[in-house]
């Protein structure tokens, strides 16, 4: 069993490893591939891949392969979103951390399954992948923050082999623009999706809350994904199969 915190990209991530085994090996490697992940694709390090990129000091034919996924994935994003999702908007750099977090997590987790964890619990600032159970028949219980009360959780998810995202004002402000306008996006208070994958999750969470209240049924018509929002009015919107913890 491990527990492990660190404060890297800007928030803290945690390890909760229940496997018996030795995988500190492979635990350093994931906090290790952390560290990377924010030396290379944060837009706020000026020496980062993102950043020499966008000032047009590398090609596009010298990028990484790693940063040609995460561009193609928020190419994606923004097709999906109808440009709401956008990782570059007119007057502002590159900035593809809206993938980038979801995608770094979901390569970790991952990384752990392939040295054979197979139950455990990783947390990035409350975007959460899960696999397995830490007790038999009991999936891992993840609280989603109140929008208002800091100290306080909306709901408490269960969930078993997935990935679960919020996306809201409440950390950083009015930082998530709606990319077809430029404006800070309104009308939701928070979104919050559940997913195969934290991907998938992070993205669309993303993507809905830029979209506003739209954003509510086109996240619910995604396909294997769960929601949870909370919109302006303070109305709670949820889809059937969403899993609340007892």
């Amino acid at each position: 069993m491990t527990n492990r915190v660190e404060q890297v990209m800007g928030l803290p991530i945690s390890l909760d490893l229940r496997d018996e085994g030795d995988f500190a090996e492979v635990v350093d490697d994931v906090f290790a591939w952390f560290r990377d992940v924010d030396a290379r694709f944060s837009p706020f390090k000026e020496d980062s891949e993102v950043s020499r990129y966008d000032r047009g000091e590398l090609t596009a034919a010298e990028l990484s392969e790693d940063l040609l996924e995460v561009l193609e994935l928020c190419a994606y994003y923004e097709q999906l979103s109808g440009g709401a999702f956008r990782a570059r908007l007119p007057g502002r750099g590159l900035d593809p951390c809206a993938v980038v977090k979801g995608w770094a997590v979901q390569r970790a987790a991952d990384m752990l399954k392939a040295e054979g964890a197979t139950t455990f619990c990783l947390n990035a600032g409350g975007d959460v992948v899960t696999a397995g159970e830490p007790e038999p028949g009991r999936p891992w219980r993840v609280g989603v923050r109140h929008p208002e009360q800091p100290l306080a959780v909306c709901a408490v998810l269960e969930s078993r082999n997935g990935a679960i995202a919020t996306s809201a004002a409440y950390e950083r402000g009015s930082h998530i623009l709606d990319g077809r306008s430029g404006a800070p996006a309104t009308g939701l208070m928070s979104v919050t999706v559940v997913a195969r994958d934290l991907v998938t999750a992070d993205a669309l969470a993303t993507a809905a809350f830029a979209m506003g209240p739209e954003g509510i049924t086109w996240a619910a018509d995604r396909p294997d994904c769960e929601i949870l929002v909370v919109d302006d009015s303070r109305r709670v919107h949820r889809t059937a199969g969403l899993a609340l913890a007892s």
